[in-house]
């Protein structure tokens, strides 16, 4: 009878130690490391253009009769003067496309380099910034395309000693278009933590 006993509190404990292995590895964060970010570069922000197909070499072009083509005295009239406006002092009324970006980094935990442009701060704290790839982005004209600036907001705010101080953000990526007075952001990213890297 005791030999069954013995067996049976045996069995419980064993019992017990696997259940509160079972527990320990269900649970996120007591034996599971925090899954290190991706490490991000700016050409990984731009998607792929599409390959173009080739133009047909004679495409559009139908057969010329070269008996029909004019010469300088056969009396045919001069073209018409172009209508004023249509020269290259007229500035360009194209409406450009948004820049195209890489939606599969949504939701993704990044850790990417680039320069501060400041856009909120109080004294030297910083609240929210635009992270650019180089130093003198969005300070000329015009600023990067869209998919190469990340709108970067900081719940803390962190210490900068100016304007393109280089650093490193890391956080999580969302594709939402930001629109600020400086210039258009294809990202944004809630940031974990910044840190001043090394200039050069």
């Amino acid at each position: 009878m005791r030999r069954l006993s013995m067996r049976v509190r045996q069995r419980w404990v064993i019992l017990l130690a696997a259940l509160g292995l079972v527990v320990a590895w269900s649970r996120p964060g007591v034996l599971h490391a925090v899954e290190a970010p991706m490490e991000l570069q700016w050409h990984q922000l731009v998607p792929p253009a599409p390959p173009k197909p080739p133009k047909p070499f004679f495409a559009g072009r139908g057969s010329v009769d070269l008996g029909k083509l004019g010469g300088p005295d056969d009396g045919t009239p001069a073209p018409p003067p172009l209508p004023e406006g249509r020269w290259m002092s007229t500035p360009s009324q194209s409406t450009a496309l948004p820049a195209p970006v890489v939606e599969s980094l949504g939701g993704k935990r990044v850790h990417i380099g680039g320069y501060v442009v400041p856009l909120n701060f109080e004294a030297t704290r910083v609240t929210d910034f635009l992270l650019v790839p180089f130093v003198g982005a969005c300070i000329h004209v015009p600023p990067p395309p869209a998919n190469q600036i990340i709108y970067v907001k900081v719940e803390q705010g962190f210490d900068v000693q100016g304007t393109f101080d280089p650093v490193w953000v890391t956080g999580t990526l969302k594709v939402t278009p930001t629109f600020t007075g400086l210039a258009d952001a294809g990202y944004s990213l809630e940031a974990e933590k910044v840190e001043p890297r090394p200039k050069g």
